[in-house]
């Protein structure tokens, strides 16, 4: 669990309530076991013109799915990448209109930032999307609480690429593959910035990830 929501989960009293996913068999209605070996690569920031597209690209060469979480205003301006997405039959969730901080939002604020937003993903997927992606992974036990009252389940990740801080190749690749282990959720990013790094690590990714025996899958679909 992030450290942000260990630490927000304390001051708040223990661990009542729903709880953000880390790993795949923490959806509701996976149907993963802790020791599947099986997958999750998640991607940020998205949908971006000059980025997904290549990204895709690369997945449909290997044959795999992925999971997109998208920002609102990003999948209003690029609505075919949304259905390409849908169509490839990868998951996609909502990373809010504009990539705020959730946990300081009223009731209005989450309107625009969650309800708009999953509006929106909805209508262009053809499905209930039911999954979210605070940005930054700015979570606490409320934020848990209101966004799970609205029928949506917090996804966070339990690898971490931090490709948008452009480290080089090598360093995403490391990152992803450093704690693999099954229903791993890795982090990444299809938009935001230059993903030039993130889309030479992708196919090592997968590669890897393949000859240690897991198999790639997408989550919430």
């Amino acid at each position: 669990m992030g450290k942000v929501y260990r630490r927000a989960l304390a001051s708040e009293g223990g661990q009542g309530g729903p709880q953000p996913a880390l790993r795949i068999a923490d959806l509701p209605g996976s149907g993963v076991g802790p020791a599947d070996k099986v997958v999750a690569l998640t991607f940020d920031d998205g949908p971006d013109p000059s980025f997904t597209p290549r990204v895709l690209d690369v997945l449909s060469h290997y044959r795999v799915p992925a999971t997109f979480f998208m920002i609102g205003w990003e999948a209003a301006a690029s609505p075919d990448l949304v259905k390409r997405v849908a169509a490839r039959g990868d998951g996609v969730g909502s990373h809010t209109w504009n990539h705020i901080d959730l946990t300081r939002l009223s009731d209005a604020g989450m309107a625009v930032q969650v309800d708009k937003t999953r509006a929106l993903l909805s209508s262009e997927t053809g499905w209930k999307v039911a999954c979210i992606r605070p940005p930054q992974g700015h979570v606490n036990p409320g934020l848990v609480r209101r966004l799970s009252e609205r029928g949506l389940t917090t996804v966070l990740w339990s690898a971490d690429t931090r490709d948008w801080t452009v480290p080089g190749t090598d360093t995403i690749v490391r990152r992803a593959l450093a704690d693999l282990s099954p229903g791993a959720v890795i982090l990444m990013h299809d938009g935001g910035g230059d993903r030039r790094q993130t889309l030479a690590a992708l196919p090592r990714i997968i590669e890897s990830v393949h000859v240690r025996g897991y198999r790639l899958v997408p989550i919430c679909r």
